[in-house]
């Protein structure tokens, strides 16, 4: 059974249960408990009104926002139940009391309404109740699916960079070319099979992140210093993949464009109470041009990956300082909004 049809069972059995809810509560009197065959036939004709509105008026006109339409399949139902009522029923069940006389539309109408304003009602309830259901699974889609793309843009964004300097040392056939082979294999193994899910254990993106700094050291030969420190309680703690890398990557990108020695870069994290924080700072000239590097692909990249996955869960400040960029991101790890079935 799909969930459709199971919907439409389940919706059915609750309507069936409603209405005999509702029928005893309407046909019990003070003298007369019993179900009797007049009580059955008036709640029957109220019921299918109720059906009619719930099933057909509704979807067809209301939701449709053909409200005219549905006012006057609304009036022509009420006007066709009162008539039943007064024309048939009673003159049936009451030939010697109510079916010799008419009370008028309004007196009728205020007996007939309020029993299929309920029954409307709990439909009209179910109804807006799917529909949340169906926005909430479609707003979910949306973002992962807008979380996917911006993850899938990691990967050439991280290749193109590495690429590129791989190839000058290439050209220079370079003793490291094939030392940074084997670390850009084992930094992309990471970000390819154990990038898959939603959330992976901070112990392995940390590892990550070392590998990337050894990456990048290779590259800087002695033109400068990098400190990376770690406190804290890691174990059994996760994080969303590759979000801490890209403020790394622009450390490096910031101060290997724009100094050629003395370089400083610095990246301190700590984890307590399942609260992340990073300080990340380099040192840059003043006199270079790095202004595109600071509204990069990358940065607007993980800016949107931290809105989607730690809404009102994280804070990034990102200022400079007598010749530093400094980066300052607070995460509540475990406020991650997807995580894997």
């Amino acid at each position: 059974m799909n969930s459709s049809t199971a919907r439409i069972v389940r919706e059915v059995v609750f309507q069936v249960l409603l209405i005999i809810i509702v029928f005893i509560a309407v046909g019990y009197e003070k003298h007369a408990p019993e179900i009797s065959g007049a009580k059955l036939a008036f709640f029957s004709s109220y019921t299918l009104a109720a059906l009619l509105i719930g099933y057909i008026l509704l979807p067809r006109y209301f939701y449709t926002k053909r409200y005219l339409a549905f006012i006057a399949g609304l009036v022509l139902l009420l006007g066709v139940v009162i008539l039943v009522e007064e024309l048939f029923l009673e003159k049936i069940f009451f030939p010697a009391s109510r079916g010799t006389s008419f009370p008028g539309v309004i007196h009728t109408l205020l007996e007939v309404l309020p029993i299929i304003l309920i029954l409307v009602g709990f439909k009209f309830a179910w109804d807006a109740q799917y529909k949340q259901t169906q926005l909430e699974q479609l707003n979910t889609i949306v973002a992962e699916s807008r979380l996917q793309f911006l993850k899938s843009q990691i990967n050439p964004h991280f290749l193109f960079n590495n690429l590129n300097n791989l190839y000058s040392y290439a050209l220079e056939n370079s003793a490291k070319t094939p030392t940074i082979i084997l670390e850009l294999s084992s930094l992309l193994r990471y970000m390819l099979y154990d990038c898959k899910t939603h959330v992976v254990p901070l112990e392995k993106e940390l590892k990550y992140l070392q590998d990337f700094i050894r990456l990048q050291e290779l590259q800087l030969e002695g033109r400068g210093s990098i400190q990376f420190k770690v406190e804290g309680n890691t174990k059994g703690a996760y994080i969303a993949p590759l979000i801490l890398v890209v403020f790394i990557e622009n450390s490096f990108k910031h101060s290997t464009a724009s100094q050629v020695k003395n370089i400083e870069i610095e990246v301190n994290l700590e984890v307590s109470n399942g609260l992340l924080c990073m300080h990340c700072s380099n040192t840059f000239s003043q006199e270079s041009n790095t202004e595109e590097l600071a509204r990069g692909i990358g940065l607007e990249n993980v800016q949107a990956r931290l809105r989607l996955l730690y809404p009102d869960a994280h804070r990034l400040h990102i200022s400079q300082k007598n010749n530093k960029y400094l980066v300052d991101l607070e995460i509540k790890l475990e406020a991650v909004q997807f995580r894997p079935d």
